[in-house]
């Protein structure tokens, strides 16, 4: 009951504390989750975590709820819909610095938001009916995160098949501009993408879009970014991870679209389909005895770390590589692939 802690969210306690240490300074007890953490600590981890992950178009869901999982101890299936609150306060601040330097790719958005919102709905079936020990389905999530990771990694060393001759031009030019940048002003923010670097639509069909950034052209398959979309989104609406974290290094690995373009459109879907994730998991009980409503406050707090971490990566993104950001994205997701399935091999 909302109001009340429920002892199932949490994991039995026995030997070591791995929350223990975040309890000891100005801890509160969040009712609805049986969490009980200093009110400093959801929007510290946030900022952190959210700084980094926005740089490539991912909210930082991905690896708050693992903290939430394993450091706070929630594992009731409302912390997939706490994990969507953080979310909904924290990317705004992302979208609107990617929109106010126009680099959102709008048609993207649209194809993944119209993939993902039903695959969100399935998800959470998923979820309360199934998969409320989600053992399985995370063995599952952490191959296609590991293989993902890996490829975004081994395209960073050289050892993937060469990038879209699109790609290695847009590459070189970053590196030709930063270049001219420096030794023009002598600072290091200089040498971020020009005002000219903007994304243009070219055209939009059921079967393609093609759109235009710093010129160089760029395009990719409707059906296709729809269908991956979709599965995308069941996987996000089980984890409350918004999608994101999956679709970026879709985009990036497989469709070959520069992560310039790519992270203004993956934060925006991920918005789009955590508002309904939210109001899924709030209104659509379909399991009696379960908690499905999100801890409000404290998937706020996260939010509100998330707000200034989300608008620093999105600031900054623009100065760094491609291939940094694609070294860092393949690292964070194969490090929550290989957590996902250590998890599934120690039980």
């Amino acid at each position: 009951m909302p109001g009340h802690p429920l002892p199932s969210h949490r994991a039995p306690r026995s030997g070591a504390r791995p929350d223990a240490m975040f309890e000891d300074f100005a801890s509160v007890l969040f009712p609805v989750s049986g969490v009980r953490v200093s009110m400093f600590v959801p929007p510290l981890v946030a900022f952190a975590i959210s700084a980094v992950t926005s740089t490539a178009g991912v909210s930082g869901a991905f690896l708050i709820l693992p903290f939430q999982v394993s450091w706070l101890r929630y594992t009731a299936p409302s912390v997939s819909a706490t994990n969507f609150v953080y979310n909904l306060v924290a990317i705004p601040g992302g979208v609107y610095r990617y929109i106010r330097e126009g680099r959102m790719a709008w048609p993207l958005t649209w194809v993944v938001t119209a993939g993902t919102l039903p695959g969100v709905f399935f998800g959470y079936w998923l979820r309360v009916r199934y998969l409320l020990d989600p053992r399985n389905f995370k063995a599952f999530v952490g191959c296609v995160l590991l293989y993902l990771g890996l490829r975004l990694l081994a395209d960073v060393a050289g050892r993937a098949h060469r990038p879209a001759t699109q790609t290695a031009a847009l590459e070189e030019k970053f590196r030709r501009h930063a270049e001219e940048a420096a030794r023009g002003r002598g600072a290091p923010l200089a040498a971020g993408l020009p005002p000219a670097a903007v994304v243009r639509t070219k055209s939009v069909t059921l079967e393609r879009v093609v759109y235009e950034f710093w010129g160089q052209e760029f395009s990719f398959s409707t059906p296709a970014m729809f269908a991956l979309a979709l599965i995308v989104g069941v996987i996000g609406g089980a984890y409350g991870i918004g999608g994101g974290a999956m679709i970026a290094p879709i985009c990036v690995a497989l469709f070959r679209l520069p992560v310039y373009t790519v992270a203004g459109a993956a934060l925006m879907g991920t918005f789009l389909t955590s508002a309904a994730g939210v109001i899924f998991y709030s209104l659509v009980p379909l399991q009696a005895g379960v908690s499905h409503a999100p801890d409000w406050l404290l998937g706020i707090l996260f939010g509100l770390g998330g707000i200034p971490g989300m608008y620093c990566g999105a600031r900054l993104q623009k100065f760094l590589p491609q291939k940094y950001l694609k070294l860092v994205l393949g690292c964070l997701i194969t490090f929550l692939a290989v957590n996902y399935l250590r998890q599934y091999f120690q039980h």
